[in-house]
């Protein structure tokens, strides 16, 4: 059954004609994404310090990739820190640093974590692997130079939400494939891990739970060009079999009404048969994008602190450099 808050939004899409993102072209899509969270996302907590971090992508006339870092409120300035490396969501052709802000902002205070935000590349301006470039440009950025941002480089967390949340898993793959050093948790919420993926969730919820079948399509052709981009791993990251059962700690955001939830379901059934630690967090009658619209939704707020609560304890263990 439908969250009473769930069938209000919905509702108002639907009833009041709201066009759908199939519905725009991308510029418009991109808008109505900023519309939505200035709706109803919470206010925007205060933090330490946010630092803008540009960081020079490879090749000659790549420019640069840019994040941004959250430092929480009460840390001293002096103080290394565990960070989270965040993904934000939007389809890998919408969102951004900007639409996820307050959600970092709450995530670094509850979680006494420096947040790392990256603003990777979007399609279709940037297909794939544009973003799976980025993400993984961004984790090794970390890992050399997390001092830069007062961080730990070897006490580090990745996460993101829909789009995001794949992004991080592939990011964590590609690391096991390059013999890199891992993320110590993975904080995937609602992620989409296989594009072709044949479920009962995905028919149950085609229609009329705000992530339509048809914005799905649109996400993944503009996202996915090419013929059989969708059969590689790092667009579909469960196709990467050899490498699932390496896989660090999972804590696992989803939402009962979602077209997307039962490949992540399927996803932490396998991994935990595999021996990799899952913590499994089902919210009930909710909706995808639930996440970042903590003005309309309190269990919001219970989501991002039970993230905040996995990623101290993977993440806040004494260590040389924290002190």
């Amino acid at each position: 059954m439908l969250d009473a808050n769930a069938r209000a939004l919905l509702d108002m899409v639907y009833r009041v004609g709201a066009p759908k993102f199939h519905q725009l072209d991308e510029d418009q899509a991109r808008r109505s994404m900023i519309k939505l969270q200035h709706a109803f996302q919470p206010d925007a907590p205060a933090v330490a310090s946010v630092l803008e971090v540009p960081i020079r992508r490879p090749g000659k006339g790549q420019g640069v990739l840019l994040a941004r870092a959250y430092r929480p409120v009460g840390a001293s300035p002096g103080r290394a820190l565990p960070i989270l490396l965040f993904l934000h969501g939007g389809g890998w052709c919408i969102g951004s640093v900007n639409t996820h802000d307050v959600m970092c902002r709450e995530l670094c205070n509850a979680a006494g974590v420096v947040v790392f935000s990256v603003d990777y590349r979007l399609a279709p301006e940037h297909p794939f692997p544009a973003a799976v470039d980025d993400a993984a440009l961004a984790l090794r950025w970390l890992q050399d130079n997390a001092g830069e941002i007062g961080g730990i480089g070897d006490a580090l967390a990745i996460g993101g939400d829909s789009a995001g949340g794949n992004l991080a898993l592939v990011t964590t793959l590609w690391a096991i494939e390059q013999a890199l050093p891992l993320p110590r948790l993975q904080c995937l919420i609602y992620p989409c891990v296989d594009i072709y993926a044949n479920t009962a969730s995905r028919q149950r919820y085609a229609q009329g739970y705000f992530l339509d079948q048809e914005s799905l399509l649109w996400f993944f052709e503009r996202y996915l060009p090419q013929p059989g981009d969708a059969m590689d791993w790092r667009a579909s990251p469960v196709l990467a079999w050899d490498l699932l059962d390496r896989l660090p700690p999972l804590c696992l955001i989803a939402a009962e009404c979602d077209p997307l939830v039962d490949e992540g379901r399927q996803l932490a059934e396998h991994l935990r048969a595999a021996g990799v630690v899952v913590e499994q967090h089902e919210y009930r009658g909710l909706v995808h994008g639930f996440i970042t619209l903590g003005g309309l939704f309190p269990q919001a707020s219970e989501a991002i602190a039970t993230m905040a609560e996995s990623i101290r304890r993977h993440l806040h263990n004494p260590g040389p450099n924290d002190g």
